[in-house]
């Protein structure tokens, strides 16, 4: 693993705690589990209750690809975490466009309104999520076979 390798690993562990000492303030002592922070999405976090855990799941797996000095492990992981993040963010638009309960209104995405206009949002986020999804199982296949001929 080269110095910058390490110092982006580092870097990336370093952030990912900090969102989860944050995440675990605001869900403990503010109440504000679903709380919303954009930097969080980094680590794959969408509300403060997400930080907790990915900021703890995170650290762990940087700090193994850091003890193994293993870049392309850290990406594999990377890509492995974001297709399965995809494909629960897959399901859920899926469920919610099909559901009487509405748990995000349109309302809630006033910049994609004004291209959609109506509850295709949830459509059009199932499909990006999707894509996320797409994305995240070539890379993983693609660097799981470049982890693995590297054993």
């Amino acid at each position: 693993m080269t110095n910058w390798q390490f110092v982006l690993i580092y870097i990336f562990a370093f952030v990912a705690f900090v969102f989860f000492v944050r995440g675990y303030y605001e869900c403990k002592y503010r109440k504000n589990t679903h709380g919303t922070f954009l930097p969080i999405n980094i680590i794959g976090a969408f509300v403060w209750a997400d930080a907790v855990v990915f900021g703890i799941f995170w650290v762990i797996g940087a700090v193994i690809s850091l003890v193994l000095q293993d870049w392309i492990l850290f990406l594999l992981i990377y890509c492995v975490f974001w297709g399965v993040r995809g494909l629960g963010e897959t399901l859920y638009w899926l469920n919610q466009q099909y559901s009487d309960k509405v748990r995000n209104p349109v309302e809630r995405f006033p910049r994609l309104l004004k291209i959609f206009h109506n509850d295709s949002i949830w459509f059009v986020y199932q499909i990006y999520w999707q894509c996320i999804m797409v994305i995240s199982i070539i890379a993983s296949i693609y660097l799981g076979n470049k982890w693995l001929n590297r054993l």
